[in-house]
């Protein structure tokens, strides 16, 4: 990496809104989809579920196949861009048509309706978006505090997205007639605000081209099979790192989302499902500015990440001791602090993926930048549906009643292990991985042989 700036601040804040347009879709996905399918179809949570589960079969073939498409597109915009533009208009119509079951059909038919379009959204659509959009941060720019800045702007949109729509959704619902026909007039309109971000954030950068050093770069790539590529990045022990870190803080946030079903059965007032996601994005926002300044003091991205989530691990323990006490107020502030514990991690994961893609082109001389990136959509969406799927058998079989006024006292017992316990052993094993994690010691490692 060299210390040359590739990027204004415009090209900054224009890269980090393409996550309004991922967030519309993952936060309705991870907080609201289980929810409206249950709560609102009548669909059965173990069941949908599994056709979650199942569907990402086809989304771990989609991923590696999109960066493979991705690492050998070669157009006038560059490698990653097309894609991220063309392939959000897929994931607009796909998203809506989720989330418009039609009531009339039989029980089968629902299922096989959601399971099809389900699919198409997550192992199509959103997969080729995604990983495009993930890689620009390794195409944009060749910093790595320029990467690292990436990072925290487009998580400081992704988390402004998700908290406005936790915040207003179950509202918006009703405000617009409540039922399918709200759940379908929300859906179109989030729809088509990310479809329109999504273009103007594709349009605000340019890939890097630089002749020669691109040029040998793109020959190898071509001489390389995908059978080649996928063992590189097999063999790549950071990748295989990144990738479960990412898988697991993605079933973390599956067991936040069970919030929604907290708040309406525990804490008997649905609305504050939204409190909560203040309480948690809030603090993820004020942590994702301050990271890259703290990363700089801090030297690097290991010591941060794993202090952040030592802090995170620790006050989602207390979250526990509160949510037993029943002091909502102090579930509040214990939750707002281990959300900041966990920023600079979600700030530079990006450039962590950027770092293992930079590990394997010193040790091999081959870049697979879009295959390295397909972890962050892997895990985004095996996470999530891992997450997900869990929640719907385990709480399918404590007995969960869509709609009851009161759960059995065997659900309220899942409830509070979902969202009180599992994320604080998350935050732990996390931290575990974090510490094993020295892909910058590695790089600095290799960076030095080649000079000698």
């Amino acid at each position: 990496m060299d210390d040359k700036k590739y990027l204004k601040w415009y090209h900054k804040i224009g890269y980090g809104s393409g996550d309004v347009a991922g967030n519309v879709v993952y936060a309705l996905l991870s907080s609201f989809l289980m929810f409206y399918l249950t709560d609102s179809i009548g669909l059965s949570m173990g069941v949908v579920g599994t056709l979650m589960a199942v569907s990402k079969i086809f989304d771990g073939i989609s991923d590696f196949f999109f960066g493979r498409l991705i690492d050998r597109t070669r157009t006038k915009m560059g490698k990653a861009r097309p894609w991220m533009l063309w392939a959000y208009i897929g994931c607009a119509v796909t998203l809506v048509a989720t989330f418009c079951v039609p009531t009339s059909w039989g029980i089968t038919a629902q299922y096989v309706y959601f399971f099809i379009t389900y699919t198409l959204l997550n192992a199509v659509f959103f997969t080729a978006n995604n990983i495009a959009y993930a890689s620009l941060t390794a195409l944009i720019t060749k910093n790595t505090n320029e990467r690292v800045q990436l990072g925290s702007f487009r998580f400081i949109f992704a988390f402004a997205t998700s908290m406005v729509i936790q915040y207003i959704t179950l509202k918006a619902v009703g405000w617009c007639g409540g039922g399918t026909t709200g759940w379908r007039t929300v859906t179109i309109v989030l729809a088509l605000i990310g479809l329109l971000v999504n273009t103007i954030s594709c349009l605000s950068v340019k890939e890097l081209r630089e002749g020669s050093e691109e040029e040998e770069n793109e020959q190898a790539q071509e001489k390389t099979s995908f059978l080649q590529s996928l063992k590189l990045l097999l063999s790549n022990k950071y990748y295989l790192m990144i990738c479960g870190t990412y898988i697991l803080t993605q079933i973390y946030t599956s067991m936040i989302g069970m919030g929604v079903y907290y708040a309406k059965y525990i804490l008997g007032n649905e609305d504050m499902f939204g409190t909560f996601s203040l309480a948690i994005n809030i603090p993820l926002v004020i942590g994702l500015i301050v990271s890259p300044i703290l990363i700089q003091k801090w030297k690097g991205m290991y010591a941060i990440n794993i202090g952040g989530y030592l802090l995170a691990t620790l006050f989602r323990g207390l979250v526990v001791v509160a949510g037993y006490m029943g002091n909502v107020p102090l579930m509040l502030a214990f939750t707002a602090v281990a959300a900041f514990g966990i920023s600079p991690l979600q700030g530079d994961l990006n450039a962590l993926i950027a770092s293992c893609s930079e590990y394997t082109t010193r040790k091999t001389g081959k870049c697979i930048d879009g295959m390295m990136f397909s972890c962050s959509s892997l895990g985004l969406k095996v996470g999530g549906a891992i997450g997900t799927a869990i929640c719907g058998w385990l709480l399918d079989a404590a007995g969960y009643v869509e709609n009851a006024l009161v759960q059995s006292a065997s659900c309220a017992t899942m409830l509070n292990v979902l969202y009180l316990w599992l994320p604080m052993i998350l935050c732990g094993l996390i931290t575990l991985l974090l510490t094993a994690l020295k892909v910058e010691k590695a790089n600095k490692k290799l960076q030095n042989m080649e000079r000698k």
